[in-house]
């Protein structure tokens, strides 16, 4: 049951990253980059760039939420998950969060 939430909220998440994608007319060249992160982590990310699309997860699902949304997207560009991100339940990272790192906030 659990991962079939996992699976309805990376299918949603993906859907939101192509309308978003569309509605800031992205380049073909242009992609999404992704990024595992704590709530400050978030927030600087939020400042730095626009658009940025996040999702909420609990801990322990934050991994394979990740590797969902990445199988799910051929052409993106992905972060290296950061090496706590092997050991969700003791971490903060609570956060996916994608921007595109060529579209700073002004």
């Amino acid at each position: 049951m659990i991962n079939e939430t996992i699976e309805q909220k990376a299918k949603l998440y993906v859907y939101d990253l192509n309308n978003c994608a569309v509605e800031n007319g992205f380049k073909p060249d242009e992609s999404w980059e992704f990024s595992m992160a704590t709530d400050q982590e978030k927030t600087a990310l939020e400042k730095k760039y626009f658009p940025t699309i996040s999702a909420k997860v609990l801990p322990e699902f934050l991994s394979e939420m990740f590797h969902l949304v990445k199988s799910k997207l051929v052409h993106a560009k992905y972060n290296k998950e950061s090496s706590h991100a092997h050991n969700p339940a003791g971490s903060s990272l609570q956060y996916l969060i994608a921007y595109n790192p060529g579209r700073l906030r002004h």
